[in-house]
């Protein structure tokens, strides 16, 4: 995982100097890394839990992350079919947003884990500087295909993912109150001191 090859502050992406590719793929990991922290030590009806203003939870926004980064794979390998629009494709990607009965969060969690690492694989193989066409974006207006460069399709995913760990982040919040920072720092083997204080996870809890 990236934590692995990463430079890294526990928290952040440190300060390199990386070339342009590195640097997108650090930073797409980092908040991905982000999202999966935010299941630390929560049990399965935790996971499920939507406490603000949402139908968000954190299981739900791991899975759809999942699906996106099954789809940004295929997109920049070149082997994504044409966008179906129809009534079964849009309850397919709104079903993305929680857990089925049939789902449990460790199971989508490892299934994400796998999506993780081929989508940084297929960024690891591309050329930010490679052609591609944008899918039509009928919600926006936009119904044909339009030519868009990868590094424009890597950086809008940093942002989608960026913007979901940063919901991940709130709603972790108000379940326990625990930050998503102190628990990747926990995760990252980070020792105590004065600002932090490792998380201990309940046993048999997710991650733990």
């Amino acid at each position: 995982m990236g934590e692995e090859h990463r430079p890294q502050e526990d928290t952040m992406y440190a300060p390199a100097r990386d070339d342009e590719l590195t640097g997108l793929i650090n930073y797409a990991d980092q908040q991905l890394g982000a999202l999966r922290a935010a299941a630390f030590g929560l049990t399965e009806a935790q996971a499920r839990q939507t406490p603000c203003r949402s139908v968000l939870s954190i299981g739900g926004l791991i899975k759809h992350i999942e699906r996106g980064l099954r789809g940004a794979a295929a997109q920049l390998n070149g082997t994504a079919g044409e966008l179906v629009l129809d009534e079964a494709a849009l309850a397919e990607y709104m079903g993305s947003f929680a857990l089925t009965d049939d789902e449990t969060a460790a199971g989508i969690i490892e299934r994400f884990d796998a999506a993780r690492a081929e989508f940084l694989e297929a960024m690891r193989s591309s050329d930010p500087d490679g052609e591609a066409m944008a899918p039509p974006a009928p919600w926006a207006g936009v119904y044909e295909s339009r030519p868009m460069k990868n590094r424009y399709y890597m950086c809008h995913q940093v942002e989608e993912y960026a913007r979901h760990a940063g919901h991940a982040d709130i709603i972790r919040e108000q379940i326990d109150g625990m930050s998503v920072a102190a628990l990747e720092m926990t995760l990252a083997g980070a020792p105590a001191n004065q600002f932090f204080t490792p998380y201990t996870p309940a046993p048999g809890t997710l991650l733990a």
